[in-house]
């Protein structure tokens, strides 16, 4: 995606250290675009889990891997596309977890992507190009 005013492109490696660029990308990013401090802290969230699992789970080697985000701001809506190299892995279709239960009687696992479907206003699952590409949309003017 070529980077224009209301498109942008931020490229990290699978290491946990670099949540911490996202986080001050994100931040530059919602300053430039009148994001609401509380929209803010909403996509800096469901980015660290979304990128979490796959630094964590993506791989099964040590190499480096490239993961790519790309913002882009049409209107009022905030799309982030994340695109990785890792196994093949819908998230949406993991069955959200039965919050009504205990903390220790519930599957381990899962509350990750239901934080960031809650979160979001849609969540989309790709494979293109023998790459994963989850789509998050989020208005931020709501």
């Amino acid at each position: 995606m070529k980077e224009t005013p209301d498109k942008k492109v931020l490229q990290v490696i699978n290491q946990i250290h670099e949540l911490a660029r996202v986080e001050g990308f994100l931040e530059t990013l919602s300053e430039q675009w009148g994001v609401s401090a509380r929209i803010s802290m909403i996509l800096n969230l469901v980015l660290e889990e979304a990128l979490t699992n796959t630094i964590l789970y993506g791989y099964d080697d040590s190499l480096e891997h490239t993961i790519t985000l790309n913002f882009e701001l049409e209107g009022d809506i905030l799309s982030i596309s994340i695109f990785d190299d890792g196994h093949e892995y819908d998230p949406t279709q993991k069955e959200d977890p039965d919050i009504t239960l205990a903390a220790e009687d519930r599957q381990i696992g899962g509350l990750g992507i239901f934080l960031i479907k809650k979160n979001m206003d849609s969540v989309e699952y790709l494979r293109i190009e023998n790459k994963n590409c989850l789509i998050l949309k989020k208005n931020i003017k709501s």
